[in-house]
């Protein structure tokens, strides 16, 4: 998962830096749901081994199923809220402020994880947790230049907006993670319900956000090869992620992604010319640091833990 999100974080600048026509993100979005639905499909037919064996799990997990599409809705639409609150946020906060304050999605994360699954983390994957953080706020940092353009902002907004984006990103992926492991329904059925809702949101979005330019200029605008090269590393990002949280928990996607972030880093200084810093250095150092650590203690996060357990208890395990 890694080394593909890495891959599509390069080639996603290339795509943004190079192309003479710029392509709608939104439509690409959209197009990303479309494929990841359509492999969900093919891996389901795979699954299921026969064909009488697929039309049935279709039928009754996906169009039998209205209450599962509903339920497999809510993250569909909190992600869509979270983009949107994230843009709102970047537009109205300098990037590194925003940078800085983005990464309380990693702890946000630890706490829904031990409040929705009633799962305890242990003080090292606490310390492990925050240090995620830090070394992943080092490592993105840009020092603040100054500009002679000015451009109207308001922080109050720009800081509630991204206080809603963290509590969706922590929120919506954890609810995932639960309904994934809360039944025995294939990852893929759960998958196919989840792309269902999120083609319907995306394909609204792009059309309440570039509705008259995509009318004017066509769906797939600027589309090359790289584009759609970008889309699909997309696409297998978004499956490998779900089967990361369906056997492990949403924490160590955090570190997967933080792992993305430097590898795509070290990437840019070969590809691009990036120079590395000290801040870059030192943040690297605790992000490797933070996932040896939380590796270290070892635990069942393959099925929800059960039982009452206070709240004490719950967000710190001895």
């Amino acid at each position: 998962m890694t080394l593909v999100a890495a891959a599509y974080t390069i080639s996603l600048r290339y795509t943004r830096t190079t192309d003479k026509e710029l392509y709608f993100s939104t439509t690409a979005v959209c197009i990303t749901e479309v494929i990841k639905l359509l492999l969900s499909v093919g891996l389901l037919a795979k699954e299921t081994g026969s064909l009488g064996r697929f039309k049935a799990s279709v039928s009754e997990n996906v169009l039998g199923s209205p209450k599962e599409l509903m339920k497999l809705s809510v993250p569909s639409l909190v992600y869509a809220v979270q983009n949107n609150m994230a843009f709102l946020a970047l537009s109205n906060l300098d990037a590194a402020v925003y940078q800085v304050t983005y990464q309380l999605k990693i702890p946000c994360t630890a706490f829904c994880t031990v409040l929705m699954l009633n799962r305890t983390l242990s003080k090292l994957q606490w310390i492990s947790v925050f240090m995620l953080c830090g070394g992943v706020t080092l490592v993105q940092w840009k020092p603040a230049q100054a500009t002679k353009v000015v451009v109207e902002q308001n922080p109050l907004l720009g800081f509630g907006a991204i206080a809603i984006a963290v509590l969706c990103s922590g929120f919506a992926g954890v609810y995932f993670e639960r309904v994934l492991k809360s039944s025995d329904t294939s990852l893929w059925v759960r998958n196919i319900q989840m792309y269902l809702s999120g083609i319907i949101v995306t394909l609204v979005g792009a059309y309440l956000s570039d509705g008259a330019e995509i009318k004017e200029k066509g769906f797939f605008y600027g589309y090359t090869y790289y584009v759609w090269f970008v889309i699909f590393l997309a696409s297998v990002g978004g499956l490998y992620t779900s089967v990361v949280v369906k056997y492990t928990d949403n924490i160590m996607k955090g570190f997967s992604a933080a792992a993305a972030i430097v590898l795509s880093t070290i990437a840019s200084v070969i590809l691009f010319g990036l120079q590395i810093t000290l801040t870059f250095a030192l943040g690297t150092l605790l992000v490797c640091v933070s996932i040896y650590l939380y590796g270290l203690p070892r635990q069942d996060t393959t099925s929800i833990q059960q039982g009452e357990t206070t709240s004490k208890e719950r967000i710190i395990g001895v």
